[in-house]
């Protein structure tokens, strides 16, 4: 008997997931362990997995369409088998299943709603089911990808597959899009680039605008050189969805507080530089920002009141420093977990770091990867910014963002000498603490990155 593979539950806030697209088709073998499809869920794009060998016999949500949790995606059996039927999938917590509406001939009763006239001390004749006219189709996919061109002859296609389409000088209306609601992604450029028989044959006088060059965009003045970007629309994917909903919760409903400190990292910088220096052969490569994940879990066992959380009627205090830091992907921001990182040393955290970084590019990520935090790192250091404020991931009650080095004249024992700094700044949820607690936080923090042989011990 064949297997379904339903739509799994790849995060703890995920109802519905994204089939971006199929990795097997119809017809394929497949083997425990392979991976059949890209879902992109409300935290990331991940692949799923299958759990049975056999060959994939049937599809039943095709690329680009929404799938509830616990709805059908695929049937894998033997070779030749009659993939079943597959079962409607319950409706999504919180949301009631839908009801048929009434026929005006034969008025139906409706479960749990009383009928305060006579006819409902009667019983209502059950009238017969009428006989399906096709195999029953599960109601939680929606319709698949639309075309890749947008009301009024935009094109839908990502900012780095036009990038790639225009160095190939590819015409873009000419693509066909596999990714949600018929985008234009990266491999669909690759793909026509390696086999231009894929490339759609050139629309002749079907009122398609011809591509806009610098001499026809208005927004910029005459003889501009730089890149231009065209007017276009494109679909929110499920992950911003979700990003924009809770950043709009956090900043609507946390009383913030901000606190900065400026560190002098030169004796983090040298240790380090050692540290790489006479390890090298092993492997090891630790960055500034292991040091900082570290230095925070050591902070939060220093001042435990930052490691905590709002809950409404009351305030949870958390045992371990489950410290994340932000990752940064095309779709949007993950923030993958080392847990126990006050436990762990510089080392382990950044193996543990670089794994879990690697994973997020690749769409790797289990749920338990990026839930559980109970403290967040941002670091746009690596990107030149000096300084700046990261926004709370609720129910966390802080988040320190961490700014790039920087080269200045610096006072030490009276004498103005060259020196280099950081900046950090902690953002914090007033409810929960106050200033003078985030002060004592951003101390001990100092202390131990101008001091980073204790974060080694």
């Amino acid at each position: 008997m064949a297997d379904i593979i339903d739509m799994p539950k790849l995060s703890d806030t995920m109802t519905v997931g994204t089939l971006v697209k199929w990795l097997k088709k119809e017809g394929d073998p497949v083997k425990a362990g392979d991976m059949l499809a890209e879902v992109e869920t409300d935290k990331a794009t991940m692949e799923l997995e299958s759990f049975f060998t056999g060959t994939l016999l049937k599809i039943y949500a095709p690329g680009g369409s929404q799938v509830a949790i616990g709805a059908a995606l695929c049937a894998v059996g033997k070779p030749g088998e009659t993939p079943p039927t597959p079962p409607a999938a319950p409706a999504p917590k919180g949301e009631a299943p839908k009801k048929e509406e009434p026929k005006a001939a034969a008025p139906a009763a409706v479960a749990g709603v009383a009928d305060p006239g006579p006819a409902a001390t009667k019983p209502a004749a059950a009238a017969p089911a009428p006989a399906p006219t096709s195999a029953p189709k599960p109601a939680e996919v929606l319709p698949p990808p639309a075309p890749s061109e947008a009301p009024g002859g935009r094109i839908k296609i990502s900012p780095l597959a036009r990038k790639i389409a225009s160095q190939q000088s590819m015409d873009v209306s000419r693509l066909t899009g596999t990714g949600p609601h018929g985008r234009i992604v990266k491999a669909d450029v690759l793909a026509a680039a390696a086999d231009p028989t894929k490339l759609k044959s050139p629309a002749i006088g079907a009122g398609v605008p011809p591509p806009r060059t610098a001499a026809t965009f208005t927004g910029g003045a005459v003889g501009n050189k730089g890149p231009v970007q065209e007017d276009r629309t494109v679909p929110v994917s499920t992950m911003r969805g979700v990003i924009a909903k809770r950043m709009v919760e956090s900043t609507t409903t946390i009383p913030y507080i901000y606190l900065d400190i400026e560190i002098d990292v030169e004796p983090l910088l040298a240790i380090r530089a050692q540290l790489n220096t006479g390890l090298e052969s092993q492997g090891v490569k630790l960055s500034v920002n292991d040091f900082v994940l570290k230095a925070s879990a050591e902070a939060l066992r220093r001042v435990p009141a930052v490691n905590s959380s709002w809950e409404g009627s009351h305030i949870r205090y958390h045992g371990a420093a489950h410290v994340a830091f932000a990752v940064a992907l095309e779709e949007g921001l993950i923030t993958p977990v080392i847990r126990d990182c006050h436990l762990k040393s510089v080392f382990q955290i950044s193996t543990e770091a670089k794994a879990l970084g690697k994973k997020a590019k690749d769409k790797k990520l289990a749920p338990n990867d990026y839930t559980g935090g109970t403290f967040c790192v941002s670091n746009l250091g690596m990107m030149g910014i000096p300084k700046f404020t990261a926004i709370i991931n609720p129910p966390n009650s802080a988040i320190l963002a961490v700014g790039t080095t920087v080269a200045k004249a610096v006072v030490k024992n009276g004498q103005v000498v060259p020196g280099q700094t950081m900046t950090v700044t902690l953002s914090a949820d007033h409810r929960v603490f106050d200033g003078a607690v985030g002060a004592q936080y951003l101390g001990a923090l100092k202390d131990l990155l101008e001091k980073p042989a204790l974060l080694l011990v």
